[in-house]
């Protein structure tokens, strides 16, 4: 496997690792929001690194692979999309005020950040490697 790509897989988990240790600490908890803050800047340079040399490549191979074009098209990725609800959950929380949706949104945040590793493991990235 390509060395961005086992690159990819440790932010991965370090990425999961310190959003476990925010739901562990509780989200509310001093400990929690500043691992939470921690968490931002690590994850929007992940995604913005993914956005520039991964995504790029896939949406290139698919032009001349109906198969990966569908799994696009399947997964419907949309690395801007999340790269912008990033950044609207921690600009909406990075004052430190939450409402009674703050539970609500960071677990939708953390649900659609696993899907998005899952997919990226399972399949886009062997993908990837095929076309490099």
């Amino acid at each position: 496997m390509l060395a961005l790509i086992e690159e990819f897989k440790r932010e991965h988990s370090g990425i999961l690792a310190i959003l476990n240790e925010v739901k562990k600490l509780g989200i509310h908890s001093p400990e929690g929001r500043s691992k939470l803050i921690t968490a931002k800047e690590f994850l929007l340079e992940h995604l913005n690194k993914e956005n520039e040399q991964l995504y790029p490549v896939l949406r290139k191979g698919a032009k001349h692979n109906k198969d990966l074009q569908n799994e696009l098209d399947i997964f419907a990725i949309d690395p801007q999309y999340l790269t912008r609800v990033v950044h609207e959950f921690f600009d909406d929380y990075s004052g430190g005020d939450t409402d009674k949706d703050f539970q609500i949104n960071f677990e939708s945040l953390f649900a659609s950040l696993n899907a998005r590793i899952r997919n990226e493991e399972e399949s886009l990235y062997h993908e990837y490697d095929d076309i490099k």
